[in-house]
């Protein structure tokens, strides 16, 4: 059978088959409990419970562009989300102080990650990791190891919990922040830049790219929108010392997951929702099924993180094979060295690395 007979048969199964799994659980939980999963309640209740997760996840992928991990994303949240607990139940304050108090001790965070990552030259995955267990002792340290008293403000309530058409607000929060994560990463030149770091920062570099602003910018914007995520998860169900934790895998679940959908091989923000909504409706199906099982969600959650990781990296081969076959050769233009991106080697971020060290500045404009 030849390509194009194949591209014909997949059915869009590269780009969509997240829509066709959500399409078989929909179908599978739905004639096994018809009156209890295919109900609206159990959309409200997806849409509602994932909204944070569907922040922490763009959390996530902002600096996984960048070619960075931010894994205090979940910390982060942890922290901000108790802070603005504490200062409302034990000092008063109100909710609008409370909130900019917890996005400004994020920023913060994120500057200390950018300053480790780029200053002392520490791989981000080891320097956030650390900065993971440090949030979580200062966690511990500001509530004293006790669960905060539940903030009694309509206000504060109101913040997530406020219906719309049926829906809590904090779906509609999710959204926004999803449309302007989208149009600044695929329509902006910041957008463009930040994927030709994450495709090959040495050939972005001598492009002329900012490459370590860029990379202090996505960590700092990754730990602002982590904040504001634990700040909104406290809002809508209450304080808790570790919920930080529960919010780390499922977003970079998302994140791999939704590099498979919608533009295969590239983190892409509607892919990443995507997965966030099916790997919930699994989980959700499956807890209706396996009643009491606490153990399900870790698990269904660390198994797609695992096959996502694995089907990005087999995409990532064959487009690298096809891309070597295609090609024949690895001289680029202009008689430079052509270096391959790592995020997307057959299309998208191709990246050219300049003959000399002083490219004018159309190559620049080209290069990107």
């Amino acid at each position: 059978m030849s390509d194009m007979s194949r591209r014909r048969l997949n059915f869009g199964l590269d780009r969509f088959s997240g829509f066709y799994l959500l399409a078989v659980f929909i179908i599978v939980f739905g004639i096994w409990s018809p009156g209890i999963f295919l109900t609206m309640s159990t959309v409200h209740l997806l849409a509602s419970t994932q909204a944070v997760a569907g922040i922490i996840a763009i959390a996530a992928l902002i600096p996984l562009i960048c070619g960075q991990f931010d894994l205090s994303v979940g910390a982060t949240a942890n922290l901000t989300g108790l802070i603005a607990v504490v200062v409302q139940a034990n000092d008063g304050w109100s909710v609008g102080p409370a909130i900019l108090l917890t996005i400004g001790i994020a920023i913060i965070i994120g500057l200390a990650n950018a300053l480790i990552v780029i200053r002392f030259n520490v791989n981000s995955f080891i320097a956030t990791l650390g900065m993971s267990s440090v949030l979580s002792a200062f966690a511990v340290i500001v509530t004293n190891s006790q669960s905060p008293p539940v903030v009694a403000s309509a206000a504060w309530n109101n913040l997530t919990q406020y219906k719309i058409f049926g829906f809590q607000v904090i779906i509609y929060y999710l959204l926004a922040f999803a449309l302007i994560a989208w149009w600044v990463l695929e329509h902006t030149p910041v957008g463009r830049y930040m994927r030709a770091t994450g495709g090959n920062s040495e050939a972005a570099r001598l492009s002329g790219i900012p490459v370590k602003k860029l990379t202090c910018w996505s960590l700092v914007a990754s730990s602002a929108l982590a904040g504001v995520g634990g700040v909104l998860y406290t809002s809508l169900t209450g304080p808790s010392l570790t919920f930080g934790s529960t919010l780390l895998l499922p977003a970079f679940a998302a994140a791999f997951l939704g590099s498979t959908q919608l533009q295969p091989g590239r983190f892409n923000v509607w892919g990443s929702l995507i997965a966030i909504f099916v790997l919930a409706t699994g989980v959700e199906g499956l807890e209706l099924v396996v009643s009491g099982a606490q153990w399900l969600s870790e698990m269904f959650n660390g198994v797609a993180l695992i096959v996502a990781v694995a089907l990005a990296a087999s995409r990532q081969g064959k487009s690298l094979r096809r891309w070597r076959r295609m090609r024949g050769g690895d001289a680029g233009p202009g008689g430079g060295r052509r270096v391959l991106s790592a995020e997307r080697p057959d299309v998208q971020a191709e990246l050219t690395e300049p003959a000399s060290l002083t490219a004018p500045s159309q190559d620049r404009q080209d290069f990107v």
